[in-house]
């Protein structure tokens, strides 16, 4: 199989093709982030959990949901598969087990035991033993009945699927991440939430036995130790028989190993393929915190690291992004170490360890860098020798901005310390290897009374424009230091801030989500923009326009007009905190960095956009979001969920759907016009040829409908068709007939069907002009899938018969098996051969036979 699932933060499943790396469906059906996915063993079928407390199951080949499962009351965390008895188990952080019947679909069994949050399950290959784990110090152990789920009748249904088998003493106090088995069923892993990972092994039935009767004779030495009556021991013994054929959990599952890593792990995999070096068990993949993955070899008595991929991005946030004057060259900081990179290619050219980087600069000619640490150091980087040549005790504070002068003799800090202190380049000579490096000397200070969190100067060298924690931003003139403007009207402090190259415009960026345009010149608010759903983190004008790019906590990246102001670009990509961006010196491409520990590269096409199209995409995602909160048709009233579970329809109504449906009712409304035309074209018998209308695109009324709907995503076509009115699925009705008799499209058609059956059951009912397309459509659609499964069961046969025909031609595929048999049937021959004849020697039986007769 060579699909993969993703679930996501917006509720929708993405299906993957790995070869190509191409999306190949989306599924739209959660409100809120998806925590679960389990494809079944085929592949045919693939569960999905969410935050919103449901469960749905898709049709993985016909890219469509086949119903919902309600009946947690909090976020579901995982779902297995129990393919022998069509059912499906649950677990949630609402403490419960649920245990579902994909016939009937609702829920057979809630099973209460847990005391926290389970985080996680899973099923051994054979379907006999299920575990969960917890915030609980142990691990719980279930036995999955032996009936099978299709021949439980209904009697049989309210039986429970699961029973306790026992508990397992977990090493760690960390809560449980991740349960799985290995694909042969016998290693069990168990990862926390901290660096540890438990590997158990299975025993056999065999294996297990042996350690009751050890356990058992344990308790008998006990016993005889403490000398007890012959009446206590008699009465053990009695107690003991019964004990021999009951296995414990301890009994089957041994501790291996415990293999700790260095960083927090986040989930883990065993290898599918069996090693078969020396002693070697399995093979782990352990994805960590810090963006890596190791893989190890796992043996009877040890662990090894076999080898770690290691990318050359960033082990966590990117908190500060500087391109170099040219555009050749990136720098970006995190909490350990500066990276310099190439912005064209994307490849990493430094790594070098440094402090806690909170901003950054070039200096002129990119030799060297700057960076302002956490600490309240400068820290000078020589970039071609990939080493740190000074570090300058700068601030007692954290230094938040550092910007060069216009002039590129120097440059300006400002730290938490309320200090803004101006400092200049020079060139010292190293007496040791009578080479010059660069040095800093602090030639001003501006003291300040609140914490600095962004300075700016102004293209022309003129002002310097000082952002405080008190929400204000003040500017001063930059040769004398004098006040020039106070600039107030955030509600909460200014994180960010830029001035445009003409020195006309200074955007604000703060944490009340708001961005303000403030002139220079008299200081006065033009426009007040609500920016961002969370804290604006950075903004940052293209040079030599009024175009203004703004990043924040929503993962958004934002383009504006502030000429206009108006929003001309939403991006989307990140998933996490934007921190950080920084835009090309010809406005021809940006990065932007994110707390996903991510640096993406935006670039400018030359293909154009529209406002008025961007602006309906805006309404479109608010319309969905409405959708979202709004309560479905299917969903109980007050909230309310029975207790054995419920279910409902699995996709979710978006602005996909409805602008699916208003294509469907188009392409009816002009159906029937040009239907009309043609009647009364034939009515009038007129001689000239018929003129069809050019939007049908030479199609017949029939095709062009049937067109509109093949062209509804499988996964949509519920939903598009719940949203058409009555009269709309009536007409679509009086055309299955046509299409069924074609013979083209029968499972669209088909499904088209039931699905307008399933919705509007009641009304076609009472409504008597329905009665005839019902009764006519009942033969047609059993003739036309009678003649599709026909033509299916042919193909299979001649696709058996064809695999028998190779098989036969060829032993390539039976080559290892038939080697195996030979092998034992000679080992069987050489220990006949070993015995001794015996067939001459008559028995004593035979003797007195022959006596007697």
């Amino acid at each position: 199989m060579n699909k993969v699932a993703a679930g996501y933060g917006d509720g929708s499943v993405r299906i993957w093709n790995i070869i190509d790396g191409s999306c190949e469906t989306t599924l739209n059906g959660h409100k809120k982030a998806i925590t679960a996915l389990c494809y079944n063993t085929v592949g045919a079928l693939l569960a999905s959990g969410s935050k919103d407390t449901d469960i749905i199951i898709w049709d993985a080949i016909g890219e469509a949901g086949l119903f919902r499962l309600r009946g947690h009351k909090d976020q579901v965390t995982d779902v297995r598969f129990l393919e022998k008895r069509k059912r499906l188990v649950s677990c949630s952080k609402d403490t419960f087990l649920r245990v579902w019947d994909l016939d009937t679909k609702h829920c057979i069994q809630t099973v209460v035991g847990h005391r926290t949050e389970i985080w996680s399950l899973d099923v051994n290959p054979s379907e006999t033993l299920l575990v969960t784990g917890s915030s609980d110090l142990e691990l719980r152990v279930y036995s999955v009945d032996d009936e099978l789920g299709a021949e439980t009748t209904s009697s049989m249904a309210k039986s429970d699927v699961l029973k306790h088998f026992g508990d397992l003493k977990r090493q760690s106090t960390d809560r449980v991440m991740t349960v799985r088995f290995n694909r042969s069923g016998s290693l069990m892993g168990c990862q926390v939430a901290g660096k540890m990972l438990e590997i158990y092994k299975i025993r056999d039935e065999l294996e297990s036995l042996k350690q009751v009767k050890k356990r058992n004779r344990r308790r008998r030495e006990k016993d005889k130790s403490k000398q007890e009556t012959p009446e206590k021991e008699s009465s053990f013994k009695e107690g003991e028989k019964d004990l021999k054929d009951g296995i414990l959990a301890s009994d089957m599952f041994h501790l291996l190993q415990v293999v700790r890593v260095k960083q927090k792990a986040r989930s883990f995999s065993f290898s599918p393929a069996i090693g078969r070096k020396g002693q070697l068990l399995a093979t782990i993949g352990i994805s960590l915190h810090n963006n890596s993955l190791e893989v190890y070899d796992l043996t009877e008595g040890s662990f090894t690291s076999a080898h770690m991929i290691d990318l050359p991005g960033h082990r966590s946030d990117v908190r500060s992004l500087t391109l170099s004057h040219d555009n050749t060259l990136l720098m970006s900081t995190s909490h350990n170490s500066v990276k310099i990179w190439n912005p064209i290619t994307g490849s990493c050219l430094r790594t070098i360890e440094a402090g806690y980087g909170l901003s950054g600069l070039f200096v002129p000619g990119n030799g060297y860098a700057i960076v302002g640490t956490k600490a309240g150091k400068l820290e000078i980087f020589d970039i071609g020798a990939s080493e740190r040549v000074n570090e300058v005790e700068a601030h007692e504070g954290a230094i938040w901005s550092v910007t060069p002068s216009p002039a590129g003799q120097g440059f300006v800090s400002g730290s938490a310390d309320h200090d803004v202190k101006f400092w200049d380049f020079e060139l010292v000579q190293d007496t040791k290897n009578g080479t010059k490096t660069l040095n800093i000397t602090n030639v001003r200070t501006l003291k300040m009374s609140e914490d600095v969190l962004s300075v700016r100067f102004s293209p022309d060298a003129k002002y310097i424009a000082v952002a405080l924690l008190d929400s204000t931003i003040k500017v001063f003139f930059a040769d004398s230091l004098k006040f020039f403007l106070s600039l107030y009207g955030h509600k909460l402090p200014v994180l960010c801030m830029d001035i445009s190259s003409d020195a006309a415009l200074l955007a604000s960026g703060s944490a009340d989500k708001n961005i303000k345009i403030w002139g220079l010149d008299f200081g006065d608010c033009h426009r007040s923009l609500f920016a961002h759903a969370d804290s604006v983190m950075a903004v940052q004008f293209v040079r030599n326009t009024h175009y203004l790019f703004s990043v924040g906590k929503d993962c958004m990246v934002k383009y504006w007009d502030t000429d206009k102001f108006e929003l001309l670009l939403t991006l989307e990509g990140h998933h996490a905190e934007v921190w950080c961006l920084a835009i090309s010196s010809l406005g021809d491409f940006l990065v932007t960095g994110s707390h996903d520990r991510s640096i993406r590269r935006w670039d400018r096409t030359e293909e154009p956009f529209f406002i008025e199209e961007e602006r309906e995409k805006r309404l479109e995602a608010l319309f969905d979001a409405g959708q979202d909160s709004t309560t479905s048709v299917n969903e109980l009233p007050n909230g309310e969920i029975p207790e054995e579970g419920a279910v409902g329809l699995a996709g979710k109504q978006t602005q996909e759907t409805v602008t699916a449906a208003d294509s469907i009712i188009e392409a009816l409304d002009l159906a029937e016009s040009e239907s009309e035309r043609l009647h009364l074209h034939e009515a009038n018998k007129e001689k000239s040829v018929f003129q069809s209308n050019v939007l049908m695109l030479g199609l017949t009324p029939s095709a062009y409908v049937l067109r509109a709907l093949s062209n509804v995503r499988a996964s949509d076509l519920e939903q598009a068709l719940l949203a058409l009115p009555f009269t709309d699925a009536l007409k679509v009705m009086t055309y299955l007939k046509d299409w069924m008799i074609e013979g083209s499209q029968v499972e669209l058609v088909c499904r088209v069907a039931i699905l307008l059956l399933h919705l509007h059951h009641s009304q076609m009912v009472a409504t008597v002009s329905c009665r005839s397309i019902l009764t006519s459509l009942h033969e047609v659609l059993q003739r036309g899938v009678k003649k599709l499964k026909d033509t299916i069961g042919f193909n299979l046969a001649a696709m058996g018969q064809l695999q028998e025909l190779l098989s036969s031609r060829s032993d390539a595929t039976f080559k290892d098996s038939r080697a195996k048999v030979l092998a034992i049937r000679e080992k069987l021959a050489k220990k006949v051969d070993k015995r001794p004849d015996q067939s001459h020697q008559p028995s004593k039986k035979r003797k007195k036979r022959k006596e007697a007769a």
